[in-house]
């Protein structure tokens, strides 16, 4: 196997864990991160994806008692059907959307310069949205209804533009409609998992014929390990922060990273991909 390439299976391991669930846009990172190692062909592009499912579990792992006792009450207890419900109604628009247009989506914007371009527009939304004055009325993802699902589904189907961030559309709807931060979080973390299961293994039986052997197990597992590892502490590092802070930290980020990659590519300094 080759080490070279392990190693940066582990570097996209981790900037995957640690961007997923945070408002910057993991997809727009693995492009660009992609870019810089020379990792961008069509295997590099399902193992992108497929490392989304370590993320998936450290969620499941750090909320494994709230979906154990979901999992184990559906049959009988009405607000785990509800919250199952809710998950499906807003999974539905990101999936419906990106059956239909995911192709040329992809063909697009799945490149550095779009990407850096959605970073610095997605910075000055959540600018704006934390500036409005919050109305808060939903503090518990279980009070959430099933239009507040549906909403919060539309929204996180603007992260089918790379750059967006996924995490990032749902948790800003999610002030925009009156839900707490803790709430809008959560719940971004709940939405996850179908969201990105899914996707995974949609691309993963897709593009099967890419893989090939015990090296393509060694690559994609230890891509995944990393993303599990570096999403819990990410998890946890938001949760903590949230409860202090708002997101506009992460907007200055974006907008600074996003700069920072349409200087480069004008300047030549990195010679990223041309989209």
């Amino acid at each position: 196997m080759d080490i070279a390439l392990l190693i940066k299976a582990v570097i996209l391991g981790i900037v995957e864990g640690l961007t997923e669930f945070l408002p910057v846009s993991s997809t727009g990172h693995l492009i660009l991160a992609g870019d810089l190692l020379d990792f961008t062909d069509e295997k590099a592009k399902l193992f992108s994806i497929v490392i989304q499912v370590g993320a998936i579990l450290a969620v499941c792992w750090e909320y494994r008692r709230k979906l154990a006792a979901v999992i184990c009450g559906l049959h009988r207890d009405a607000q785990a059907r509800k919250f199952v419900m809710n998950l499906v109604v807003a999974f539905m628009p990101l999936a419906m959307l990106g059956l239909a247009f995911g192709k040329q989506i992809k063909a697009v914007l799945f490149k550095p310069i779009p990407v850096a371009l959605a970073f610095i527009i997605g910075a000055f939304i959540i600018i704006w949205a934390e500036k409005r004055e919050h109305k808060i009325r939903v503090h518990d993802v279980d009070d959430l209804t099933v239009l507040d699902a549906l909403k919060l589904g539309i929204a996180q189907a603007f992260a089918l533009i790379p750059g967006t961030s996924r995490s990032g559309a749902t948790i800003i709807g999610g002030l925009l409609f009156g839900l707490s931060r803790k709430t809008a979080t959560e719940f971004s973390f709940f939405l996850a998992i179908p969201t990105l299961v899914v996707a995974s293994l949609y691309d993963l039986y897709k593009h099967r014929d890419l893989l090939h052997g015990e090296s393509d197990v060694l690559l994609f597992a230890v891509g995944l390990i990393a993303s599990f590892v570096s999403a819990i502490i990410a998890v946890k590092g938001l949760l903590r922060y949230i409860s202090q802070h708002n997101f506009i930290i992460f907007a200055w980020y974006r907008i600074v990273f996003g700069i920072v990659v349409l200087v480069t590519a004008y300047t030549g300094l990195v010679q990223w991909t041309v989209g």
